[in-house]
């Protein structure tokens, strides 16, 4: 028989709990994971994605031996001996993957419901934010140092190329939204990185309002229902 085939890379799977998390954010989990790569996220929201990111992990492996198992039934090998092994192996395989998927939903969960108790008790008038400010914050996410040039003065200069004025950044740190590493000179470049209440604010003012959870989108590989748990 043919050697059983390796696990190619494939897009990110769809989770059961995705639903959950773009209702309680705001975001879709595509842009989630964007912004804790950028260091957007407060601690809360970084520990929710990476814990989504083992489930996302875990349902591939779960997709991946429910594919295998299928082809070893669909009628393309001999029903001999072998065929038993291999299915009889497969299936202990996938019981330990959606094992071990069940184990990271019940940590996403662990890490979403604090959140989703915070977003139903938060008012909708929290703290409003600037399109200007949005988007200095967001560059300054990417990394960024203040710099003091004798023609121009003083700015800030983000990782990305885009120049953000003194009197702006001044601004976000009397806002308690951004905070300067007074330990290097100004001649060489202060780090200006965003404080947990400057990523709490940028998240909340990109945050897309929703009124409900939205329905489980059904997408191939997927399973609409929660992981059930298993005795």
């Amino acid at each position: 028989m043919p050697p059983e085939p390796a696990p190619t890379p494939t897009r990110r799977a769809v989770s059961p709990l995705d639903h959950r998390l773009e209702a309680a954010t705001g975001h879709d989990i595509d842009t989630l994971w964007a912004y804790r790569d950028r260091g957007v996220l407060d601690e809360q929201h970084a520990l929710l994605v990476d814990r989504h990111r083992e489930l996302a992990k875990t349902q591939t492996g779960v997709i991946f031996y429910l594919c295998l198992l299928n082809r070893l039934s669909s009628g393309e090998f001999d029903v001999d001996g072998a065929l038993f092994t291999r299915i009889d192996r497969t299936v202990d395989q996938l019981e330990e993957a959606a094992d071990a998927r069940d184990a990271a939903a019940r940590a996403v969960l662990a890490a979403l419901e604090p959140i989703e108790a915070a977003a139903a008790s938060t008012a909708p008038d929290a703290q409003q934010l600037s399109t200007e400010d949005q988007a200095a914050l967001l560059a300054i996410a990417g990394g960024a140092k203040l710099y003091e040039h004798l023609l121009t003065g003083r700015s800030v200069t983000a990782a990305s190329g885009t120049r953000i004025p003194h009197a702006k950044l001044r601004r976000l740190e009397d806002a308690g939204l951004v905070a300067r590493d007074t330990g290097h000179p100004v001649h060489a470049g202060q780090p200006v990185a965003l404080t947990d209440g400057g990523r709490a604010a940028l998240f909340a003012a990109r945050r897309t309002p929703t009124t409900q959870a939205p329905k489980v989108p059904v997408r191939p590989g997927s399973s609409p229902s929660t992981p059930a748990q298993r005795r």
